[in-house]
């Protein structure tokens, strides 16, 4: 499940937000000043964060900039929601590092849409929207993935592995990162656990005769490529 990080000092307004996100199908984590938010950042990464800009102590723009600045946090994407309505504001947020901006009050509809919009962008394998490959389908929002009529079997690992390379094709991932982005980056387990879950998606994919899409880059990593023999009759 996608998860957001909703860092909101008023707490009406953070809960509202909430209620509507987990009405639409997202994980949110509540956090009231820039402190509770960066320890929930370094809890776990979220999937895309909704940032006040005027916070107890440090700034939501001042943290911004900070999780910029960090490798780890580089390319977590932000929207700020804020009353500062300003062009000079909007300007400061968007150049500190925030991907989009919202001001106070807003439309549910409208924020619901930007989130879509920016997860679509940045992160494409955090929508429960359907994506096809090869003529592989794999549909998250029912956890079934099928090839030309053959309903393939895929444990959750695998699943996630899958739906990553799916919505990442062509590219070279190394076994760090599929660890950071698959099982997520404080699970603490070796690399070569990868080569045993890639193993086992090669072997369900089998049935399908498309287990030839997922590639190994000797010295590299794993592709998934969209390049697969057609099932015999």
């Amino acid at each position: 499940m996608t998860t957001i990080l909703v860092v909101e000092d008023e707490i009406a307004i953070a809960e509202l937000i909430a209620l509507n996100l987990r009405h639409a199908g997202f994980e949110v984590t509540l956090a009231e000043t820039a402190e509770q938010a960066q320890a929930a950042v370094d809890a776990v990464l979220p999937d895309l964060v909704l940032l006040d800009w005027m916070l107890p102590g440090q700034s939501g723009v001042a943290l911004a900039r900070r999780w910029r600045a960090d490798e780890r946090t580089r390319g977590l994407p932000i929207i700020m929601l804020t009353a500062r309505a300003e062009e000079t504001d909007k300007v400061a947020g968007l150049d500190a590092g925030a991907d989009d901006y919202l001001t106070k009050p807003f439309s549910t509809q409208e924020l619901l849409a930007r989130i879509r919009a920016l997860l679509r962008r940045r992160l494409p394998e955090a929508l429960d929207t359907a994506v096809e490959l090869g003529g592989l389908t794999l549909d998250p929002a029912t956890h079934r993935v099928s090839r030309a009529g053959v309903e393939l079997k895929l444990g959750p690992t695998e699943f996630r592995l899958l739906h990553f390379f799916m919505t990442h094709p062509e590219r070279v991932h190394s076994r760090a990162q599929l660890l950071d982005r698959v099982w997520g980056d404080h699970v603490f387990i070796e690399e070569r656990t990868v080569d045993v879950h890639v193993k086992r998606l090669r072997e369900a994919l089998q049935p399908a005769q498309c287990a030839q899409m997922i590639e190994t880059v000797r010295g590299a990593g794993y592709r998934m490529t969209r390049q697969v023999a057609l099932p015999s009759a």
